[in-house]
């Protein structure tokens, strides 16, 4: 039995197990797992490449390959997860933050003024990655997060301390615990849009780690969609702006949940699938209608 074993002795052999077991990205996953044993970052491992690993060490890295190789989601096993170049501390109480969402916080920050402050809501905010990173990168602007779960909204409050920004969280049901009168210029939404039918064909990765909570939209994937829009028609300043993470089949459905004098947007993602719905507060007083269009 090998007695000494380097940095690279074990990333080798991780490297190959994950491959075996069919993980993606085996390497980085070796590596990201022992930068956290060893708690430090990619980088000392290749610099210290034929450093002796101490047998502690060694324990704690084969007891996260264990539960890597079962299928705990390594964001998990790392505690944390980046998203907006910042980084976010996850816990199985939240959904783990996606880079096809980064879409929706960028269409906010095309879309809101540099020149004056801005309101913005986001509803169902899970970890935070959504609110935190529009109050980082929007200084100026004012930032409301709401959760129906409380050991989410813990999370996120952490999150918005660690990187210095100021927000108010709200725990409650959709837009339930805003003030009557009380209107945004944003509003925000990555709400469960699984179906079931779509919950049960779900990578078992995600299905048996990730809180059902944050996938699952009941029905057709819809349903707090659905509540949200009349909803969100009170809260929103004329001219403001709903913005919806979708499915990527579900863009003509969502669309049909809008009616005049809305107006409505479908923005694909940078794999050219559907993903946000971009819709307006329009005047009443206006004839507009529905424009379901891409951009």
């Amino acid at each position: 039995m090998q007695e000494t074993w380097t940095i690279k002795d074990l990333l080798v052999w991780t490297a190959r197990f994950f491959a075996d077991k069919g993980i993606e990205e085996p390497r980085l996953n070796a590596e990201a797992l022992l930068a956290r044993v060893l708690e430090k970052d990619r980088v000392y491992l290749y610099a210290n490449y034929f450093a002796p690993v101490n047998q502690n060490e060694r324990e704690q890295y084969r007891e996260l390959i264990k539960r890597r190789a079962a299928g705990e989601p390594l964001a998990y096993l790392l505690g944390k997860r980046e998203f907006m170049s910042l980084e976010f501390k996850v816990t199985p109480a939240v959904l783990i933050p996606r880079p096809e969402t980064e879409l929706l916080v960028e269409t906010v920050l095309e879309l809101a003024s540099r020149d004056q402050p801005v309101s913005i809501c986001d509803v169902g905010t899970g970890s935070g990655a959504i609110a935190v990173s529009l109050a980082y990168y929007l200084p100026r602007a004012q930032v409301t997060a709401i959760d129906i779960s409380p050991p989410a909204l813990e999370i996120a409050r952490y999150n918005a301390e660690q990187h210095g920004v100021k927000v108010r969280f709200l725990e409650g049901d959709l837009l339930a615990p805003v003030a009557a009168g009380e209107q945004f210029d944003f509003i925000c939404a990555n709400l469960p849009y699984i179906s079931e039918e779509e919950y049960t064909r779900l990578d078992p990765e995600v299905r048996s780690y990730e809180p059902r909570l944050a996938l699952w939209g009941a029905g057709d994937g819809l349903e707090l969609y659905r509540r949200l829009v009349p909803q969100a028609w009170q809260h929103l300043a004329y001219g403001g702006y709903l913005l919806m993470e979708i499915g990527c089949t579900q863009a003509e459905a969502a669309v049909a949940l809008f009616s005049s004098p809305w107006l409505v947007q479908v923005k694909k993602d940078w794999a050219g699938r559907d993903r946000l719905i971009i819709a307006q507060k329009g005047d009443v007083s206006c004839e507009d209608h529905i424009l379901a269009g891409e951009s």
